[in-house]
């Protein structure tokens, strides 16, 4: 008589499935955001800087100021200006990225909207697809993970994304302020509904290390435009208590407001720190925030 197959332990099979769900889900997430970042990549420039390298960029016309070293002769015997050559920075920037986790961000209010938490790591992860395309080494912060460049670095960052244990010891909410090296860029992804001045404090731990970076707030339609209508019962994703509205329509105007003065606070406080501010909601396309984001990043100064 054939012995029984070994049975799993609750422990090895919680791995199993685990490793099922993360196998399951990563080449979709991972296909979407190169499509999406493919999208964005096609007529924009990367991040190039003019800087030490070897690569040639473009000629100028020469300016007070410039060296005679960089001159060119050659191009400039061609044509009456005096010209000089100009090569592409090439050290690699390091960015780390975030995204929030807290229960709010799984939310969604109609069943073809992606939940806020897919959308954000989608840009999260197309991000990253055009920052290891442009030579950058790319990080998810408060999760130990060193910075890395090329296919391995993107494969690797979508397995953290997927992976609960990663992030077991970073915090859901805001990102903990941690040593970065200065002139780091750090991009965070999330609703951004916490308090200002408690996004103001992560900001301004971030910025006190030299560090600049790009607040997306990534929201739902529904927080947007608050179309319920009627007697409503909202229920709290992360511990508040349940508050039954009688009528919507009458308190709208109010929730509208406060959400703009909570965003005008946001851009306030990101300005003031050198950052930039962008909105995007979860029924629009993804290309559209990425193509914003990109750009603010291969504007920066050096």
């Amino acid at each position: 008589m054939a012995a029984a197959p070994p049975t799993l332990g609750a422990d090895a099979l919680r791995a199993q499935q685990r490793a099922e769900t993360l196998a399951a889900r990563l080449p979709p997430l991972l296909v979407e955001a190169e499509r999406v970042a493919a999208t964005v990549a096609q007529g924009v420039h990367g991040r190039r800087r003019v800087g030490p390298g070897e690569t040639f960029w473009q000629f100028r016309r020469y300016m007070p100021g410039d060296s005679p070293q960089m001159i060119d002769w050659r191009q400039s015997a061609r044509t009456q200006p005096v010209y000089v050559r100009e090569n592409e920075w090439e050290a690699a920037q390091t960015v780390w990225l975030w995204h929030d986790r807290t229960p709010s961000m799984g939310y969604r209010s109609a069943p073809a909207l992606p939940l806020k938490r897919e959308r954000a790591e989608l840009l999260l992860l197309a991000l990253t697809v055009l920052l290891i395309r442009g030579g950058e080494r790319v990080a998810l912060l408060n999760t130990g993970q060193r910075p890395d460049h090329g296919r391995g670095a993107l494969n690797r960052m979508a397995s953290r994304l997927a992976d609960p244990r990663a992030w077991s010891d970073a915090p859901a909410g805001l990102p903990r302020i941690e040593p970065l090296p200065r002139h780091a860029r750090v991009v965070l992804f999330g609703d951004l509904l916490s308090p200002l001045d408690e996004i103001h404090a992560t900001v301004a731990g971030l910025t006190g290390r030299g560090v600049r970076g790009h607040l997306m707030q990534v929201l739902d339609p529904a927080e947007e435009t608050l179309p319920f209508a009627g007697r409503v019962e909202f229920e709290g994703l992360e511990g508040e208590e349940e508050l039954l509205v009688p009528r919507v329509e009458g308190v709208r105007d109010a929730y509208l407001a406060r959400l703009k003065a909570h965003r005008e606070g946001l851009a306030a406080l990101a300005r003031t720190a050198g950052w930039t501010f962008a909105v995007h909601r979860t029924d629009h396309p993804p290309t559209a925030a990425l193509l914003s984001l990109w750009g603010a990043l291969a504007q920066e100064p050096v």
